[in-house]
């Protein structure tokens, strides 16, 4: 008896002990401080890199030291964002995990060798394949510097003294903050802070690479943490002159601003590419070269979109002062402006006090309009710099918190990495003032020999052009255009305005001076292709989850970094979204508050961006950076434009609905370790992990099997808080979301063993009016749209065939 009653005294002290380390002080928003400022760091200690390294890629341009300063920030500058794909490491359970993506491990199913073709990312010139584990990097099997090339510059730790915090100055090197090279380029590496003597003695590289049970472990410290650059997602072949060997590049070949066109999502963030993991089908829906780049910062909504090829920025800030005119306050006030750089000049007309800028929206819902150097600073957060405070906004990956605003003030008081980031983002944007020129087709190799040398049909093309392109692809306007001249239009009232111009350029006078224009010389001079206009999704007629975005609408995570004018635009009305398994059109309408609309792509250079739409959902995909592979891609993605009935059709339902829906490629299973779900949704955990994890473990959910064939989005795009406001409503929600995956858990989970595709396709059928009640964006038809031309597009007649093919005989030349 006495041995029962103290096992029940130690059992009630373990549980207490438990529930008081649960009760432990969590960080708070406002009052976390970067790893940099932590470590005593200034601004200041941090001077932007002066070496012309890269100066072979960009065509060979000249730069002065300051647009070379910009060109290396862009490259390998990380802004201590290691920390936070290190959390993402942990969070994802390994599922992403780039010291092995770095790797050339035997059994792995990339290394250096097929990297260029199995994961779409640029190797590092001056590096060769790992050929053994590499006792300086803790065993790795890292891409080793060729013996025979200079030293990577920026690896200088008395020049470019790292953050000493941590295990980093003990029984790690310090090393440079702009990190290690890595052999791929916009990777770069770091000694993680973490990897002390214990953590040290733990480590087992064999282990890292072959032992599920070792590397999916959330408590392993790896020796490095692994930084990204902006480059990381930027930099590309160069369209006009493409390697020989896309494996093997040479700076020569590469262009700091061409878009990872070739990037593979599903093989980078998860290694395994796994295909029973639903998280693998999530990213497979994303196309190479195209990412949704807030499934850190979840809005429960997936919309990979295309990463953007940076062409034609003086041009682009052209057109800002004639139509991008935003209104800012509160928070959106704090973004720099070239003003805070220059007092005189070109410069300083984007930015009129108290509250007025002059912008072009780099995101495609044209959200980001606060100033170009807004626009930038906030890519660096978004990458993960201040990640010791942006991670409290929001709960990554999966969502299930409501999410707060990251501010601007609270970044500049406390991010050593933000402010210098503020600092030098303005030598970024004065080397993107001279290297976004067009790459032309005639200046490719052999690409003379696929522009047309009939005067007549090209001459036709201009007119096509001017007549049903122009109004959205064009920077070069007739004056004054009704609507949105003299200072464009945003706010409230933007849908009248769009209305006004839009009827204006159906108008044979609109069309009579745009011919006018285009059949000039200099047409194509300094024409950035795009009006940079937001166009109301309901005449694109384009997939609605893109511009269904609700990371910058007002109290969300990019507040600050979002005008009070698109804050305020109108709904653009109903959609028609059709049935996932019976193709039963249905209408949802549009929020107002900045969603609905998109700006339209400049075509600079559109001959080699194919495929496309703002997801490349239209037209074939080649692995090759040739000219010649290009050339093929775009003739099958322009031809799928201009003739959408060519386009895929959907595997179930074929024309029944306007295009494809992404659905499940086999059986898959969603898996959330218990330490990342909601509270909310903890029952869906057992008893003991749900109120005593300290004792029994987070556990985790599995839920399926899922069957093959399933749209992707609806399962990721399950809203699972909802915009209710009020909070009797917002629980109602709750209490719908977790009735529902209780249910689909025990469905599918109570499966049998062996039970087939077919089986869990039954189960299945329950669930899916459910999910679909609940969806933030039930808008799955990813490659319809972009009508005009076509007999599709109500408005007006469609073009013959012989203007298609003439006005794709001129797109060539752009």
């Amino acid at each position: 008896m006495a041995r029962l009653v103290s096992r029940c005294v130690l059992y009630l002290a373990v549980i207490s002990l438990a529930l008081l380390c649960s009760c432990s002080k969590k960080p708070e928003s406002g009052k976390v401080q970067d790893e940099a400022l932590r470590a005593g760091r200034s601004p200041a200690t941090f001077h932007a890199a002066d070496e012309d390294y890269f100066h072979d890629m960009d065509g060979g341009l000249t730069f002065t030291t300051d647009e070379i300063k910009g060109r290396n920030m862009w490259i390998v500058w990380t802004g201590g964002n290691d920390r936070l794909w290190d959390e993402m490491t942990k969070a994802s359970v390994g599922t992403l995990d780039f010291l092995k993506t770095l790797s050339s491990y035997p059994g792995l199913k990339f290394s250096r060798d097929n990297r260029w073709n199995y994961l779409g990312l640029v190797n590092e010139p001056c590096f060769e394949k790992a050929t053994g584990p590499d006792p300086e990097r803790y065993g790795l099997w890292l891409d080793k510097r060729r013996a025979d090339c200079p030293p990577d510059p920026f690896e200088n730790e008395q020049k470019y003294p790292g953050v000493k915090i941590g295990a980093r100055g003990k029984n790690l090197p310090v090393g440079s903050f702009y990190g290690y090279a890595t052999g791929i380029v916009g990777l770069r590496l770091f000694p993680n802070p973490d990897f002390d003597e214990a953590a040290a003695k733990k480590w087992d590289p064999k282990h890292f690479y072959d032992d599920p049970s070792y590397y999916n472990d959330k408590n392993l410290v790896r020796p490095y943490r692994v930084g990204m650059t902006c480059g990381f997602c930027h930099v590309g072949p160069n369209p006009v002159k493409p390697p020989a060997d896309p494996e093997n590049p040479k700076w020569e070949n590469l262009s700091s601003n061409v878009g990872a066109q070739y990037f593979w999502v599903d093989r980078i963030f998860t290694w395994e590419a796994d295909p029973s993991s639903f998280a693998f089908q999530l990213f497979h829906a994303s196309r190479p070269g195209s990412l949704d780049t807030s499934f850190v910062s979840t809005d429960n909504i997936n919309n990979p979109r295309t990463m953007n090829a940076v062409y034609g920025l003086p041009w682009r800030l052209g057109i800002a002062t004639r139509w991008g005119k935003e209104t800012l306050a509160g928070g959106e006030l704090n973004n720099k402006q070239f003003n805070d750089f220059v007092q005189q000049g070109p410069l300083t007309q984007f930015f009129q006090a108290p509250d007025t800028v002059y912008t072009g929206k780099i995101l495609k819902d044209g959200s980001d309009s606060v100033g170009a150097l807004g626009a930038l600073n906030r890519v660096y957060l978004n990458i993960g710099l201040f990640s010791e405070e942006w991670l409290l906004h929001f709960r990554p990956l999966i969502g299930g918190k409501p999410i707060t605003p990251i501010e601007i003030a609270v970044a500049n008081k406390n991010s050593t990495y933000w402010n210098v980031a503020q600092e030098q983002t303005f030598q970024m944007a004065q080397f993107f003032l001279k290297s976004t020129a067009p790459h032309l087709l005639k200046d490719a190799p052999g690409g003379d020999a696929y522009l047309t040398k009939d005067r007549a049909k090209l001459d036709r093309g201009k007119i096509v052009f001017a007549e049903r392109c122009a109004r959205c692809h064009s920077s070069k306007i007739p004056q004054p255009a009704p609507g949105i001249d003299p200072d464009g239009c945003s706010g409230k009232n933007y849908l009248d305005c769009w209305n006004k111009y839009w009827a204006w350029t159906k108008t044979e006078e609109f069309k009579l001076q745009m011919r006018q224009m285009v059949q000039k010389p200099n047409f194509l001079d300094q024409n950035y292709l795009s009006t940079d206009l937001r166009v109301p999704v309901t005449l694109l007629q384009t997939n609605a989850c893109s511009p269904l975005a609700t990371n910058s609408i007002g109290g969300n995570i990019w507040d600050n970094f979002s005008s009070h004018t698109y804050k305020e635009l109108p709904s653009v009305g109903l959609i028609t979204w059709y049935h996932p398994y019976t193709g039963e059109a249905h209408t949802y309408s549009m929020p107002a508050g900045g969603r609905g609309y998109t700006r339209p792509a400049s075509l600079i250079s559109a001959w080699s961006t194919a495929p496309f739409l703002q997801n490349n959902a239209v037209g074939k995909f080649d692995p090759s950076p040739s000219v010649e592979a290009r050339m093929r891609s775009f003739q099958d993605s322009i031809e799928k434009m201009l003739w959408p009935e060519k386009r895929e059709k959907d595997l179930l339902l074929g024309d029944k609905i306007p295009g494809w829906i992404d659905r499940t490629t086999s059986t898959s299973y969603l898996r959330v370790p218990g330490g990342y779900l909601p509270d909310f949704l903890k029952p869906l955990l057992g008893p003991g992990e749900r109120y005593f994890p300290a004792i029994f473990g987070e556990g985790g959910v599995q839920i399926g099997p899922i069957p093959s064939g399933t749209p992707v989005d609806l399962l990721a795009n399950l809203d699972i808080l909802g915009e209710e406001t009020d909070p009797a409503e917002k629980l109602k929600r709750q209490e719908k979301v977790l009735s529902l995956l209780l249910k689909m858990k025990h469905d599918l989970n109570g499966l049998p063993k062996g039970a087939t595709d077919e089986d869990a396709k039954k189960a299945f059928a329950n669930l899916v009016e459910p999910l679909l009640e609940l969806s933030k964006c039930p808008d799955f038809v990813v490659n319809r749209g972009h009508y005009f031309g076509t007999a599709m597009f109500p408005e007006e007649p469609g073009l013959s065939d012989d203007d298609k093919r003439a006005l794709i005989e001129y797109i060539k030349t752009f």
